[in-house]
């Protein structure tokens, strides 16, 4: 007799906005999802606020056996639009994407994006948006886990300024 097959993970599309609803609904049908999710600022009546943002929007994650679960109860799961498929078979993801996306989470539960990690002291930047966009400087450090320092050429001399760390990005 063969073992059963291990649980793979697949891909929930969900309605705009829908990701928790979708995750709650399938968590209450025993299915095994996970949402993940980064902190993101949000401004708002002069306040800055973290907050938990879907790491991809619109999209989730559930693990199950395809030949023993009633996965087609995914399909009519409020919140959910519906499961990505590969023909009439739901798309498997790749063994080891979900865990490797797990292995980024700090203490609680949030994914560390570290867009500027991999930048040097000195390296060429390109800022991508607010009042300095598409300007070019140099990395200088990172602050904190949102925000870095960068040096700019501002009137004739180098400004060092502090953005928000998915501002930029390597020249």
């Amino acid at each position: 007799m063969t073992s059963p097959a291990a649980p793979r993970w697949y891909v929930v599309h969900t309605q705009p906005h829908g990701e928790s609803r979708a995750l709650a609904n399938l968590l209450r049908q025993d299915f095994a999802a996970y949402l993940p999710r980064y902190r993101g600022r949000r401004r708002h009546a002069g306040r800055v606020d973290d907050v938990s943002k879907p790491l991809f929007p619109r999209y989730l994650f559930v693990a199950m056996d395809i030949a023993q679960q009633r996965w087609r109860a995914i399909q009519s799961t409020f919140g959910v639009s519906h499961l990505v498929c590969r023909g009439d078979e739901p798309a498997a993801v790749p063994d080891g994407v979900v865990e490797a996306i797990r292995a980024r989470e700090d203490d609680k539960g949030w994914i560390r994006l570290g867009t500027a990690a991999s930048l040097a002291a000195g390296a060429a930047v390109r800022v991508l948006d607010g009042a300095f966009a598409d300007r070019l400087g140099l990395f200088e450090a990172m602050t904190d886990d949102a925000r870095v320092t960068v040096l700019l050429d501002l009137l004739g001399r180098r400004v060092r300024v502090a953005l928000p760390a998915g501002s930029v990005v390597a020249a």
